[in-house]
């Protein structure tokens, strides 16, 4: 059904909430990982994109910010994410946007499938005129 006014503003409230908190994490396992990299110890694929993950959402916070300390400049925070959708850090994407980002690398990647398996048929014809 339909939410009052005050469950949507609480949800949003609990969603920024738990966003800065997931970014505080992520950020805090950056710093140790910067102090490994420092040591000379070897990242993993896993930590590395990890750690670009958290570098890139710290960037993308900052124009965030001016969202939030900014008077009534929140309300414009949607027009903003409809025109600059990446522009939102990592922790702070709902379900749906994560299952719509998946689904559309899903079908990228399908649509290369689809190019490579007609690419590879066309070169098999050509192979078999030539060699016959």
């Amino acid at each position: 059904g339909k939410r009052s006014l005050r469950q949507r503003v609480v949800e949003e409230m609990k969603h920024y909430y738990n966003g800065f908190h997931l970014l505080w994490i992520d950020t805090k396992v950056a710093a140790r990982m910067v102090w490994r990299l420092l040591h000379g110890q070897v990242l993993t694929r896993r930590e590395r994109r990890r750690l670009l993950r958290t570098c890139a959402d710290l960037f993308r916070l900052v124009p965030f910010l001016v969202f939030v300390i900014v008077p009534f400049m929140e309300f414009l925070l949607p027009v903003f994410l409809k025109l600059f959708p990446e522009m939102l850090p990592s922790t702070f994407e709902t379900e749906s946007k994560k299952e719509e980002k998946q689904r559309k690398k899903l079908n990228a990647k399908l649509e290369l499938a689809k190019f490579l398996r007609e690419t590879i048929a066309e070169m098999a014809k050509r192979n078999k005129a030539d060699t016959g």
